[in-house]
C-alpha cells in the first residue's frame, strides 16, 4: 500500500559536479518497502483534497529497516532537478509517495550489479541489508565519472568487510591515478566476466544512465545470457 508523506529535509549533502544526496525525515514512520524500490518526490506543497503536483522518481537508496529517515541521491539534468539543487535545502519541506516498482534482486541466485553513477543507489538498500551469511557470489562493477563521485564506497567497503561473498569492482572515467582499485573506463562486461562463478546462472541488474543501460544489455545479449537473466531499473 502506497502512503504519501510530508517530509523535512534533515540533510543535503553537494557531492559536486551537480550531484546531491538528501536526507528526508518524514512525519511518520515509512511503509515497509523492499530493496531496489524507489519514492516519487514532490517540491510543491500537496493538498490531499487536490491532485499529485508534478514529481519525479527516485530509488530509494536507504535500508528498509531505516523507517525513520530516507536518503536520495541524483544529479542535476533537467529543469525539475535544477529546481531541486535550488530549494531541495536544510530545514525545507517535500513530500514522497511511496513504495514502487519492482527492481528486486532475488539473493538465492547469484548475481552480477552493474551501477553507473547515481543508479547505484538502485543497490544500496540491498547491499546494506545483505546478510553476512550470504553464500550466493554477487559482484559489484560500480562506476562513476570521477573517484569523489563514488559516493557510495564506504557503503560498499563496509558491506564487503562485512559479507565474505561480495566483490567489488570499481570504474572511473577520469582520475583513474587518484583511485589505485579503480579500473579506468565505463563499467565493463568483458572486466566483470571473468570474476563471475558461473555465467550461465547468475542474474544481471543494471542500473545507470540509459546509454551504460542500452551498452550492458547489448554485450550480455551478444555473450547469449537469456533475456529473463537481465534485469534493468529503467524508470528514467
Amino acid at each position: 500500500m502506497t502512503q504519501k508523506l510530508a517530509c523535512v529535509v534533515e540533510r543535503v549533502i553537494p557531492h559536486g559536479d551537480g550531484v546531491y544526496s538528501a536526507v528526508l525525515r518524514p512525519e511518520r514512520p515509512l511503509p515497509r518497502f523492499r530493496a531496489g524500490q524507489f519514492l516519487h518526490l514532490a517540491i510543491d506543497p500537496y493538498d490531499p483534497a487536490g491532485f499529485w503536483p508534478e514529481s519525479r522518481v527516485f530509488s530509494i537508496a536507504s535500508a528498509p529497516f531505516e523507517r525513520d529517515r530516507v536518503r536520495i541521491t541524483y544529479a542535476v539534468h533537467g529543469p525539475f532537478t535544477t529546481r531541486m539543487a535550488a530549494t531541495v535545502v536544510e530545514g525545507g519541506s517535500v513530500w514522497i509517495k511511496l513504495p514502487y516498482g519492482d527492481f528486486v534482486i532475488d539473493a538465492r541466485t547469484d548475481v552480477a550489479l552493474f551501477a553507473g553513477g547515481t543508479g547505484v543507489t538502485a543497490f544500496t538498500a540491498f547491499l546494506a541489508a545483505l546478510p553476512a551469511e550470504t553464500t550466493r557470489a554477487v559482484v559489484l562493477a560500480y562506476g562513476a565519472r570521477s573517484p569523489r563521485l563514488l559516493i557510495y564506497r564506504d557503503l560498499v567497503e563496509q558491506c564487503r568487510a562485512r559479507v565474505h561473498a561480495l566483490r567489488v569492482m570499481y570504474f572511473v572515467e577520469r582520475g583513474a591515478d587518484a583511485q589505485p582499485d579503480a579500473r579506468p573506463g565505463r563499467v565493463s562486461v568483458n572486466e566483470v566476466w571473468p570474476a563471475l562463478r558461473a555465467p550461465d546462472e547468475t542474474h544481471f541488474y543494471i542500473a545507470g544512465p540509459p546509454d551504460m543501460i542500452a551498452a550492458i544489455g547489448t554485450d550480455l545479449r551478444h555473450r547469449r545470457v537469456a533475456a529473463e537473466m537481465i534485469h534493468v531499473d529503467a524508470w528514467e
